[in-house]
């Protein structure tokens, strides 16, 4: 009779938290996910370590900071060391049977470690993106019915609110406030189509049978569609599990591995910029007689931190090389207290960045020329500006200077501690791997 829990991990690629109605959206984009976390805990404040995908899953399965495990791009020659730590490693040799049905292995081989079955749907299609959360499901769903009397660790990555936009009919024009989609006179996205994801978008699926989208809010519905069609796939999914009499014996984990910027910061539907639209995604775990229902939390974490967790949860003590911090008593009320009080992260594919984040404040510094135009050192004051509007370095100075020091120290001391000397982002530089769609 199987006694250890199951883990079922649902990742949603380019998820960001500020679009699910469980984290004040207004829009019904997500009944199926706010309801999961109804009957589980919501943790408010994960934030990215890393953007955008490659990285950041790397982040989650290594529980590394990416100045430790050092996969800060797409691009550039960095692969991971083969004694890096991996969750499913730990799943794997704890005697659970483990599966992915996701694709990513096909760009980085690292990502199949661990997996005793690795399930790709789209070896079908030329490129890595446009499986669909229908096409994923198909093939879980048959794993699941044939493994279930199994403790198992099933990972399944979904990528439906990923560019490029394509909601089924069922979902199309909702989240629209009704205006003209394709008026001519409206030259909102004229700069975007200057780039080659814009002029790409332009000549496929922004053309309707009224001609080519010029409204910015007309493609932003679009992605709250698409997040629309991945929730249900998400509710397919548990409704899979309590078909199948296993929902009690499973914790359920849902997170996104970066969010996506709509128009902030002059960046146009991509996953680009050190803003919360990217940074800040959901995570919610469900895991009935073990986790309250309803319950949120409050306290900063990191990708690096759900592996840990993952493993605590389920009685397996976590690799010595992890360096992420579980909060699963933060999850389960025996702790108040946890989380990080400074958060540290890089992007280094279409921009060179570090960035260093307080409860009240976040520093952005540039290693390199912002192409979107953005200044080398950016300050937000993140309780009375929220969105990140009003860059206060040149109007806060002391404070400015203060959180640079701090975060190049930061740097500096991860480096040496390493017996590494060149910071990983300036070594990579700016890897503009538009070939990559991830």
């Amino acid at each position: 009779m199987k006694t250890k829990p199951n883990v079922l991990v649902l990742a949603i690629d380019t998820l960001r938290a500020d679009h699910l109605g469980c984290y004040g959206y207004p829009h019904e984009t997500s009944p199926r996910i706010d309801a999961m976390a109804d009957q589980g805990v919501l943790a408010e404040d994960l934030y990215c370590a890393v953007l955008p995908t490659y990285p950041s899953f790397t982040t989650f399965y290594t529980g590394q900071h990416p100045i430790t495990h050092g996969i800060v791009a797409h691009g550039g020659k960095a692969q991971l060391a083969k004694e890096a730590p991996f969750v499913t490693q730990a799943f794997l040799e704890a005697g659970y049977t483990t599966c992915a049905v996701d694709n990513l292995n096909r760009a980085r081989q690292w990502f199949a470690r661990g997996y005793e079955h690795y399930i790709d749907p789209s070896l079908r299609r030329t490129l890595l993106l446009g499986v669909t959360c229908e096409e994923l499901n198909h093939r879980a769903v048959q794993w699941l019915r044939a493994h279930a009397d199994e403790p198992f660790f099933m990972f399944i990555h979904y990528w439906d609110p990923h560019w490029p936009y394509a909601p089924p009919p069922r979902h199309r024009n909702r989240f629209y406030n009704g205006g003209q989609p394709t008026d001519p006179n409206n030259r909102a996205l004229e700069d975007w189509w200057k780039t080659p994801l814009g002029a790409m978008a332009r000549d496929t699926w922004l053309r309707t049978s009224d001609g080519l989208v010029t409204d910015p809010a007309y493609v932003s519905a679009m992605y709250d569609q698409e997040i629309r069609h991945v929730d249900d796939g998400i509710g397919e999914m548990l409704q899979t599990l309590d078909e199948l009499g296993l929902s009690d014996n499973t914790l359920t984990v849902l997170f996104g591995d970066h969010g996506e910027s709509l128009t902030e910061h002059r960046i146009l539907f991509d996953h680009r910029g050190l803003y919360d639209c990217t940074l800040h995604v959901p995570l919610i775990m469900r895991w009935p007689g073990h986790l309250p229902a309803g319950r949120r939390v409050s306290p900063m974490f990191q990708h690096h931190d759900i592996a840990p967790t993952l493993l605590e949860a389920t009685g397996i003590r976590p690799p010595a090389a992890m360096e992420g911090q579980s909060f699963w008593r933060v999850l389960t009320g025996d702790e108040t207290a946890g989380g990080r009080d400074r958060l540290v992260s890089a992007e280094c594919t279409r921009q060179a960045k570090w960035s260093l984040r307080t409860r009240d404040y976040k520093f952005i510094l540039s290693r390199e020329l912002d192409i979107y135009g953005n200044p080398p050192r950016e300050l937000y004051d993140l309780r009375s500006d929220p969105d990140e509007t009003r860059n206060l370095a040149e109007e806060r100075p002391d404070l400015a200077g203060a959180m640079e020091t701090e975060l190049e120290a930061w740097i500096a001391e991860r480096l040496r501690a390493q017996g590494k000397r060149e910071d990983p982002v300036r070594e990579t530089g700016v890897s503009l791997g538009w070939e990559v769609f991830a």
